[in-house]
């Protein structure tokens, strides 16, 4: 069976729409870059806490897991602090400007 040629559509109203990005959609994606890092940092500090736990009750196998997770952990706490700094510095900046 043959299927059909289904119609085709124009991709202009498309990407007028997606240039007209509104305070919210901005506001969206800002918040969802700080949620991602904040969860990023709740996970590795998991990770780290658990890999403790194991080297504390004598399973984990290699100790260098520890280590590696106690790296991530500090990286990603690092990330978010240095997000915040950005954060707030574009803020003084924007409350600087006079209109």
């Amino acid at each position: 069976m043959i299927t059909p040629i289904e119609q085709i559509t124009s991709i202009v109203p498309e990407a007028r729409s997606a240039e007209k990005v509104d305070a919210s959609g901005a506001q969206g994606a800002f918040g969802n870059i700080f949620r991602s890092a904040i969860e990023n940092v709740r996970q590795t500090d998991a990770e780290k806490t658990q890999a403790q736990y194991l080297l504390a009750t004598g399973q984990l196998d290699n100790p260098a897991a520890l280590t590696i997770a106690s790296t991530k952990n500090e990286i990603a706490v690092s990330l978010l602090v240095q997000l915040r700094n950005k954060a707030l510095d574009a803020y003084s900046e924007l409350t600087r400007i006079s209109l």
